[in-house]
Parts: structure tokens; C-alpha cells; sequence
């Protein structure tokens, strides 16, 4: 008999006991299922990737509580929707009330929650792909009692997920006959973190495969490989992993890990978003790799600027070369922290008047104010240098600019220092 419902949908845990891949988060020895199983439930924020187990986590709760149990989802739950539940939840005080994609709140919708969470009217499980701390009002945050990062399943957990498919008789393929072997169940298992995805590619899978003669349905390595390939990458250019992602590309290149920036740039590559690897290949050039190889710098924009008037697919072969350029590279970021030292005075202290002999001395009264009068023109010296003061007198002593003796900044380095020791030679 097929089903109206998906597999995935049908094969939701119902018991804390059946959440597969997340032991660490409500596992026998998990705070949170101990606390669940003395029939506590406290109020919590499960944050993480699709298909990670947050629904089934917050309904396998509930079944496992004697909780009244509403579930809202906060695209298409208003605030009279909230205030509904809130207002019935005062009559018993015993309502869980479960909200998937809470980060899509208003700030209206979520301040309707705070009185009830305070004095105890509702417990809430919130989930949220977004990572909580930036999307969920810190109002809420402090009122909840734990917030729960999951992370993607492992490929044991998801071929675990898929065998209890396979095998259940009542919500899965169980009563079905097929035939599916442990490294086409691996292939699928390596597809995808996702639980939903799997489960969802495997039914994909069965139903599309042929039937012998006596209606076993043979599943083909062909018919797997074919239907995972078509799906396409899952790729939310708005999501937190897409910018941990580019965090991770950095990173690594930072890291000189060619290897990993060339693994996260493949991921990133996947996603189509040539603008954003771009921009963050010109910041890694300047922020990491910076004085130490100023020439590989100069070379990143016309890569990019190849990259885009290529295309992809051929534009990964300058990407591949900057990138594994970058990483092999000696890195420098004092330019900028230097900068930055210079900034904070600039905040933080008042206002230091420029010496006299640097102020314009081109406009009629120059002269008389005394501006210009004793600065010295280093090209009218040998070697074009001559010593005078160029800070404020306040802060003729600061030293903003601190050299790594790497690269080529090695040679900047040494004539900082050379400049340094003249100074101090001539005063």
C-alpha cells in the first residue's frame, strides 16, 4: 500500500528514545533527557541545519510528556495565534508550545511570548536554522533555559535512519520487497547530513527502480547515483552555514591548509555565488597575506576580474590558482592592525596639532602664520631622506606599525628598523 504522507514525515520519531544522531543533545546521559524523563520540561531554542532532527526532537518531547502540545510555524503563526495559545495555557498552565522557524518572529510576535515564558505560563521549544544569538531577541534568550546547537548527521546515523526505514513495517518500506545493497544505502548515506533529504532520496529511489517478477523492486547503483546527482545542491545564500562557510575559506587559507580552502571553496563554487568568493578573495589578500607578498596581492583582482569574464564553469581554474597561491603564501596582517592602533588613537585621544613645518604653505598668509617654513625636502638629500619630526609632539614616541621578518616584509622590516635606528642616531 503507498502512502499519502512522505517517508520522512512518516517516519518522525515519536518517542525521545527513537532520535537517531543527536545523543549529545537528548541521548540517555543528556541532561535533557533525564530532565524530560522526571518530567521536566524546560523551555529551549534548538538551533541547527535542515533536516537535523529539531521537529522531530520537539514532537518526540511532547509525546513523551503529558504536556498539552501546540505547534505553530512562525511564517504563517501571527500574533492573535500566539495570544490564543497563551490565553488558553492560563487555565491549566501545562501547554508546550512548539515553534519551528522562530527567527521569522517579528519583534510584536516575540514580545508576546515574555510574560508567559516569565511567570511560566507556556514552555517553548523554539527551532531555527539562524543561529539564535543574532536572530531571536535577547528578551526571549534570557528566558529560555538552554538553547541546543545540532549539528548535520553522520553517515552511521543517516544509514541508521534509512535501515529503521527499510525495516518498519507500519510507518516505512517495511512491507515492500526490495532489494538495496550497504554501498548503495552508503552512497545515499554520504548524499546528505540531512535526515529528511535521505529519507526522502531513498523513497525517491525505490519507487523508481524496476520490479522483477515476483515485485521485488531491485534497486540500481545507476538509479541511486542518477537521483542523488539530481538534486542539485543545497545552498541558502542567506543562511548561517553559508557564511560559516566563507569564515572556513579564510580560515584556511589564513591557515596555509590548501587542502580545506579548496574543499570550502568547492562547496562555495556550488552555491553559484562568484560575487561573495570574490570579495573574499581581495580581503584575504590584504588582510592575510598583505606586506609579506604585496606582488600576489596586486595579482587577486585581475584573477577575479578573469573569473568574471569567464563564467564558471571555467572560471574555477583562476580560482583554483589564486587561491592555492594565497595559501601558500607568506602571511602578514601588521599593515592593517597598525591601522587599526592608529584608528584607536584617533578615537580615543584628542585631536594632536600637526607640526608646524608640515601644515600648507601654498595660499597667500603661509607664510606669516609660520607654516611650512623649517620643513625639509627629503629629495634635496642624499638618499632621499633626511631626519625630522613628522607626529604630533604628544606622540613622537608611538610606535603603531610592527613588522613580521617573513616574506617580503622582511625587507620593509629592515628599513623601518634602518629609519628607526637614524632617527634615534641624530637626535
Amino acid at each position: 500500500m503507498l502512502f499519502n504522507e512522505p517517508l520522512a514525515y512518516r517516519m518522525r520519531p515519536t518517542a525521545i528514545e527513537e532520535i537517531i544522531g543527536q545523543d549529545t543533545i537528548i541521548g540517555p546521559k543528556s541532561t535533557l533527557y533525564k530532565s524530560v524523563k522526571n518530567g521536566f520540561i524546560p523551555s529551549l531554542i534548538l538551533y541547527g541545519p535542515p533536516g537535523t532532527g529539531k521537529t522531530s526532537i520537539a514532537f518526540a518531547i511532547a509525546n513523551s510528556t503529558k504536556k498539552d502540545f501546540t505547534a505553530l510555524h512562525a511564517a504563517t503563526a501571527g500574533k492573535k495565534e500566539i495570544d490564543d495559545v497563551i490565553y488558553e495555557s492560563k487555565l491549566t498552565r501545562n501547554t508546550l508550545l512548539f515553534i519551528d522557524e522562530i527567527h521569522l518572529l517579528n519583534k510584536t510576535q516575540q514580545d508576546a511570548l515574555l510574560k508567559a515564558l516569565e511567570d511560566g505560563t507556556i514552555v517553548l521549544i523554539g527551532a531555527t536554522t539562524e543561529n539564535p544569538y543574532h536572530s531571536v531577541r535577547g528578551a526571549i534568550l534570557s528566558r529560555v533555559g538552554q538553547i541546543k546547537e545540532l549539528s548535520n548527521l553522520s553517515t552511521d546515523s543517516i544509514k541508521k535512519v534509512l535501515k529503521n526505514a527499510l525495516s518498519d513495517e507500519k510507518k516505512g518500506l517495511g512491507e515492500f520487497k526490495i532489494l538495496i545493497s550497504d554501498e548503495q544505502l552508503d552512497l545515499i548515506s554520504n548524499a546528505t547530513g540531512d535526515a529528511r533529504s535521505a529519507l526522502t532520496l531513498l523513497e525517491t529511489i525505490v519507487w523508481g527502480s524496476d520490479r522483477d517478477d515476483i515485485g521485488q523492486y531491485i534497486v540500481e547503483t545507476d538509479t541511486v547515483k542518477e537521483i542523488i546527482a539530481s538534486r542539485g545542491f543545497q545552498h541558502d545564500k542567506k543562511g548561517d552555514v553559508y557564511y560559516d562557510l566563507l569564515s572556513a575559506f579564510q580560515k584556511s587559507i589564513r591557515g596555509s591548509d590548501v587542502d580545506a580552502a579548496l574543499y570550502y571553496l568547492a562547496r562555495l563554487l556550488e552555491g553559484g555565488d562568484l560575487l561573495a568568493i570574490s570579495r573574499r578573495l581581495l580581503v584575504i589578500a590584504y588582510e592575510d597575506v598583505g606586506l609579506a607578498n604585496p606582488e600576489l596581492c596586486a595579482q587577486v583582482l585581475p584573477a577575479i576580474q578573469t573569473v568574471e569574464r569567464l563564467g564558471l564553469p571555467e572560471g574555477r581554474i583562476p580560482l583554483s590558482v589564486i587561491t592555492i597561491e594565497l595559501c601558500l603564501s607568506a602571511k602578514s596582517n601588521t599593515a592593517y592592525k597598525a591601522l587599526d592602533k592608529a584608528i584607536n588613537t584617533v578615537k580615543n585621544e584628542r585631536a594632536f596639532d600637526i607640526p608646524k613645518h608640515l601644515k600648507d604653505s601654498h595660499y597667500d598668509g603661509a607664510t606669516k602664520l609660520g607654516n611650512g617654513l623649517s620643513y625639509l625636502y627629503p629629495h634635496d638629500y642624499p638618499n632621499g631622506w633626511v631626519n625630522q619630526k613628522y607626529l604630533p609632539k604628544e606622540l613622537l614616541e608611538t610606535k603603531y606599525y610592527d613588522p613580521k621578518f617573513g616574506g617580503h616584509e622582511k625587507l620593509l622590516g629592515m628599513t623601518y628598523q634602518r629609519l628607526k635606528d637614524l632617527k634615534n642616531n641624530t637626535k
